[in-house]
């Protein structure tokens, strides 16, 4: 059985993440390595649903 998680990031640090993705994926590309596994974790970030929440700071 799969353990599901969840990510709550901000705009600027999914902007992040999906940034850092395609500079791995370029980098396996020029390497001539496989990049399966990149795109499919780009194509989870690029369709998540959006969730607003309220964050209580202490």
């Amino acid at each position: 059985m799969r353990n599901k998680y969840h990510l709550y990031l901000t705009n600027k640090e999914r902007r992040v993440v999906i940034g850092c993705l395609i500079q791995l994926r370029n980098h396996l590309l020029h390497q001539g390595k496989y990049t399966d596994v990149v795109d499919e974790l780009l194509v989870k970030f690029t369709r998540a649903k959006k969730k607003k929440i309220k964050v209580k700071e202490v």
